[in-house]
């Protein structure tokens, strides 16, 4: 019989209380949720005991990082260094490449990444295998008031909140990107991850008062082919940044580690 895999929860906010609640209620075959780990007194109304992230290392053999990137670079080597297993949500971490190579040599746990709101990862993944892509391009598109940030200068912040049509704000590569939008451009990080190059995906991020829905469309071209795919998604009640799917891909990602059958791999 397969071990059932003992899942600490970094985080237990708009992500980290779908994936909890859904593990703890028996929704994931194989993995049963043993701690939350979060810097804020929970109380009594969450599905299992809020541990340490130490406490959490001598009980659980998979930790699922669902708190943002500076949990990543602050406690991803130590886990993995315990012999746990890593679930990364908050891919722009490894936009800092030194953290990285660490990450992926650091053991004897294992660190695996989630896809989140971005689809044909598996796929560039496999082109890649025959050869490097030539062109790829991301435009992530946004509601305003989810892509300030505090580097911004009074022009630019007066510019998107007085926009009635689509502002570019940003346009670079998946390493510097993400840096400046810690929480809402993951998925630039996420694309680089599968292609295998930060400085070949070019992003630009759009702010789009008129965005009902997150949008996300990826281009890549090479010697073996194009690709072009379109993501449109509704943002999180609680949290806009990110979009409604993110935790589901995480559950995607956990119950796959879990050994859950008929997963698309």
């Amino acid at each position: 019989m397969s071990r059932v895999r003992k899942v600490g929860l970094i985080g237990w906010g708009a992500i980290g209380r779908i994936v909890g609640s859904a593990v703890a209620a028996g929704e994931v075959p194989g993995a049963e949720l043993v701690g939350i780990v979060d810097n804020r007194p929970l109380g009594d109304a969450v599905p299992a005991p809020q541990l340490t992230v130490e406490q959490a290392l001598e009980s659980c053999d998979l930790i699922v990082e669902a708190a943002g990137q500076g949990v990543v670079r602050e406690w991803g080597e130590a886990i993995l260094a315990s012999g746990t297993d890593l679930l990364v949500a908050s891919t722009g971490a490894l936009t800092d490449e030194e953290l990285s190579k660490k990450l992926l040599a650091s053991g004897p746990g294992r660190v695996y990444f989630t896809g989140g709101a971005v689809g044909g990862l598996d796929l560039l993944q496999a082109v890649r295998a025959m050869g490097p892509l030539n062109e790829i391009r991301l435009t992530t598109t946004k509601l305003p008031s989810t892509l300030e940030q505090p580097w911004m200068n009074g022009e630019l912040l007066a510019a998107m909140r007085s926009a009635t049509e689509p502002v570019e704000v940003m346009r670079g590569t998946a390493r510097d990107v993400p840096v400046r939008f810690p929480k809402s451009t993951n998925v630039a990080a996420s694309v680089a991850l599968a292609v295998g190059n930060l400085d070949a995906v070019q992003v630009s991020v759009i702010a789009d008062p008129a965005a009902v829905h997150t949008s996300h469309v990826l281009e890549a071209s090479g010697a073996h082919g194009s690709y072009r795919f379109e993501m449109r998604h509704l943002p999180d009640a609680v949290n806009p940044a990110t979009s409604q799917v993110v935790p589901y891909a995480v559950l995607r990602s956990l119950a796959a580690l879990a050994g859950r059958p008929g997963q698309i791999l």
